[in-house]
């Protein structure tokens, strides 16, 4: 699957899912944006990429300002001339059952995982228009489709991620650009790292295949979303979750 020669902005790529993708797509040939809150590490990313000789640049951006997401595209634009793939990766977690849950927790992470997203979105939709073509890829959660107890906040906006998809893939699919998403399960990050063994067992015992999902897993659908492989698939919700969602 080849991405030779189109240009990417890859949400919260500091670490993670989006760490991985930005790896996998340089290694099919793409151009990238990165962008993140931390600055030190999506510029120690963009650095090891460069230094291997891909075309990796890193902005610090904060998805949930809308502000930094027209600057982000801004910088794109005039670095690359085109946007080609956007993958809506950046998230948050504020974790506490929805009886304890405070406003600003709530808040905080609707307006990252699902406004920000949303932002992004619009942003590139022009470029996309003008060029005739674009693929928008948001990355949700099997939680935002089964739910989770203690996360009401990030499982409202990864479900919202799901109707925001599919709602602007009906938009704008007459124009060539397709939207789709991806629900990861537990997929094996820093996160889960530090999940207790106990834990980790009642995870475990909820999905069939037995095992945590990795980051690659998720780099790889995304790449074949971002392909030409997949040029007739828009308004798909693809869950890689070894099987937790059936």
């Amino acid at each position: 699957m080849s991405l030779d020669g189109k240009v990417a902005i890859i949400t919260g790529a500091s670490r993670g899912i989006g760490k991985a993708i930005a790896h996998s797509f340089c290694q099919a040939g793409a151009h990238i944006m990165i962008c993140s809150r931390a600055t030190n590490s999506i510029n120690q990313i963009a650095d090891a990429l460069t230094n291997q000789g891909y075309k990796a640049f890193a902005t610090q951006a904060d998805v949930s300002s809308r502000p930094d997401v027209e600057t982000l595209v801004e910088k794109t634009l005039s670095e690359f001339g085109k946007i080609d793939i956007l993958i809506n990766n950046a998230g948050i977690t504020r974790d506490t059952l929805l009886m304890r849950m405070k406003d600003e927790d709530w808040n905080a992470v609707i307006q990252t995982n699902l406004t920000g997203a949303a932002y992004c979105t619009r942003a590139v939709i022009r470029p996309m228009i003008r060029q005739k073509n674009g693929c928008i890829i948001n990355i949700s959660s099997i939680v935002g489709i089964v739910g989770n107890a203690g996360q009401a906040n990030y499982a409202a906006a990864k479900a919202g991620m799901v109707g925001l998809t599919k709602s602007v893939a009906k938009e704008v699919a007459n124009r060539g650009i397709r939207v789709n998403a991806i629900a990861p399960g537990f997929i094996t990050t820093d996160m889960t790292a530090e999940f207790s063994e106990e834990n980790r067992k009642k995870i475990l015992d909820l999905i069939p295949m037995k095992s945590f999902g990795s980051v690659e897993d998720v780099a790889e659908v995304s790449k074949f979303l971002a392909s030409s492989c997949a040029q007739y698939i828009t308004g798909q919700v693809i869950q890689v979750d070894g099987g937790m969602g059936m």
